[in-house]
């Protein structure tokens, strides 16, 4: 059995888990409502305040599906109750983040300033001039939002410069040398 499929998801107060038919799940907490379609062969039951995940068969899809299924159930429980967030740094000379509204205005050396209109349920903060904190309740749509941004300037190997998580280590290079 997947190890991570059948440990149960403990459903907070405050939280509730509805099961409508198709697998379509919703999730209602304090920061707000989050919905998905799961997989139609998994079967998702409420069982007082857990929720339990089980498959009908022992096909190696199943089993892939098993786990995912749960863990995708848990992260929407855990995104309505806390919600999600990403740390993006800016890192180079005259490279800085601003806010405008709805909008983050990103400096990176290029001949225009790049813009980008925060998506539905995502809200982006700037903290001081290079520091870009996404925060939203769907860790799907918080993280690929983060690498869009980071896409904008991916961080190069000899200087550093460019857009990077806050955890992220880049792997530096050494640069040429001169003739001598």
């Amino acid at each position: 059995m997947s190890r991570i499929g059948r440990m149960p998801i403990a459903v907070p107060a405050g939280v509730t888990v509805d099961i409508a038919e198709n697998n379509k799940v919703t999730v209602k907490g304090p920061k707000g409502t989050l919905e998905r379609v799961l997989p139609a062969e998994m079967e998702i039951k409420l069982e007082g305040a857990e929720v339990v995940v089980t498959r009908p068969n022992e096909l190696k899809r199943m089993k892939s599906l098993h786990g995912l299924t749960r863990t995708l159930i848990a992260n929407m429980v855990t995104g309505v109750t806390e919600g999600y967030e990403k740390v993006l740094e800016v890192n180079g000379v005259g490279y800085k983040a601003q806010k405008n509204g709805k909008t983050l205005v990103l400096s990176l050396g290029y001949s225009h300033p790049v813009e980008m209109v925060d998506p539905e349920g995502i809200e982006s903060t700037v903290d001081g001039q290079n520091k870009i904190i996404i925060k939203g309740i769907d860790k799907e749509k918080v993280g690929q939002y983060a690498a869009e941004i980071r896409d904008k300037r991916r961080p190069e190997p000899y200087k550093g410069k460019g857009i990077k998580y806050a955890d992220e280590v880049i792997r530096r290079k050494v640069g040429k040398t001169g003739k001598k």
